[in-house]
């Protein structure tokens, strides 16, 4: 990564470093407990990256690392995630309860220095990837469809794999996880009469606040954070590690092949929809004919990002080079660009630049590195432009745009990457 950082100015190294500095300060004392509240963290809010304090531990707990800032405040933000009592139940996954919070002490704290607490998430996040192995494994018997929280990055068992494969990656428990995403790949028909054939990842769920009547029948997502394309970059990652199971180069080839046959060209670039509904199904093309908005969680940044990490794991230049053209392409259009509105990591510039960071190291050219410069000033411009401190998390808030900043203007990363499964 430090040969990246040398395609910045040192202006905008200099400009990173004191606006990630500025962030964490913002974020330096924990909030009482109870308050940032969201949606999908009413009960324990501390104990989420996308919105709470297991997430800003994360960014301190960097900081500290490369010598910027104190393991203080670090500390403090861990003792506020884990102030409440754990969540290890249906809610539960990398993004908020046990997991998250094991993960952020994994890379965060020093090692050892946590050993009773280390002791108690493990077994907890055991316990949880085992009852939802063995669920998954009772719906497949059953030729079911999954919900999409049963495999996703957010909540499911890529998210969960993901975290053992950071903290244990040659570990049973991990070839289980990948063992159940090979599976996962395999295809089941469709809900209609003509029985066309579907993905494995096909599902029944309605996205949230999506009308009902287009989803019925089924649909297949293909984002990072709830779709195929996050354990596609699971299954992946592990194999440019050695970790390896039967059948996963098989299972990496369908899914790219899945991505493949719904990839739509526009004059700016190659896209893929969010998701793919019964009607397109039958159809045999996607109703989306545009790009959409450039965000890691959904977008052609993250897609492409995966399908790179794909490319390297099976020795397929010819992947690995329009995956990079997709994301290239993706950055050199400003109108797509237009459609971020925020700074954050899931949905916004952080997330972009994060991505497109990690996809550059791995890149076959100098393409994608030479755009880091000026997505790292309009970053730059977004965040002195907007109140400071409002939002805490990581994913969704001030401490991931922080974060970034960091990564960018010290070449180092951390391993905090692991939680979009970028690297």
């Amino acid at each position: 990564m430090s040969s990246l950082t040398e395609v910045l100015s040192a202006r905008q190294r200099h400009a990173a470093h004191q606006l990630a500095a500025r962030l964490s300060d913002a974020l330096a004392v924990p909030p009482p407990c109870g308050t940032h509240r969201g949606p999908a963290d009413t009960h324990r809010p501390g104990q989420s990256l996308s919105k709470g304090a297991a997430g800003v531990a994360i960014l301190h707990g960097c900081r500290a690392r490369a010598g910027l800032g104190g393991w203080g405040r670090a500390h403090q933000w861990l003792a506020h995630a884990a102030g409440e009592d754990i969540s290890a139940g249906p809610n539960a996954g990398l993004w908020h309860g046990a997991p998250a919070v094991a993960f952020a002490i994994t890379v965060t704290a020093p090692p050892g220095r946590y050993p009773k607490a280390e002791q108690q998430l493990d077994a907890a996040v055991t316990a949880l990837v085992q009852t939802r192995l063995q669920a998954a494994a009772a719906r497949i018997a059953a030729a079911a469809r999954p919900s999409r929280a049963e495999f996703d990055l957010v909540r499911g068992l890529t998210g969960l794999g993901a975290y053992l494969l950071h903290r244990d990656p040659h570990g049973p428990l991990s070839r289980q996880v990948l063992t159940y995403l090979v599976r996962l790949t395999e295809p089941l028909p469709a809900d209609d009469e003509a029985g066309h054939a579907a993905p494995g990842w096909w599902t029944s769920d309605i996205p949230h606040g999506r009308p009902a009547d287009v989803f019925r029948g089924g649909h297949a997502d293909l984002g990072m954070a709830h779709g195929i394309s996050g354990p596609l970059a699971l299954l992946a990652l592990a194999m440019r590690q050695g970790v390896t199971v039967d059948g996963q180069a098989t299972a990496i080839h369908r899914i790219c092949q899945w991505l493949d046959a719904w990839r739509y060209d526009t004059p700016t670039g190659p896209g893929w929809p969010q998701r793919v509904t019964l009607t397109d199904l039958r159809a045999g093309r996607s109703a989306r004919t545009g790009p959409t908005r450039p965000s890691w969680c959904y977008g052609t940044p993250g897609i492409a990002r995966a399908q790179q990490l794909a490319a390297q794991a099976l020795g397929d230049r010819d992947r690995q080079r329009h995956a990079e053209q997709a994301l290239t392409r993706c950055l050199c259009d400003p109108p797509q660009l237009a459609r971020l509105t925020d700074a954050a990591l899931c949905h916004g510039w952080a997330g972009l630049i994060a991505t497109t960071w990690c996809a550059a190291g791995d890149a076959l050219s100098a393409d994608l590195g030479a755009r880091l410069p000026g997505l790292l000033d309009t970053l730059l411009a977004t965040v002195d432009a907007s109140r400071v401190g409002q939002t805490p998390g990581l994913i969704d808030g001030n401490a991931g745009t922080a974060l970034v900043l960091h990564t960018l203007a010290t070449g180092t990363s951390g391993g905090w990457e692991t939680s979009l499964l970028i690297n």
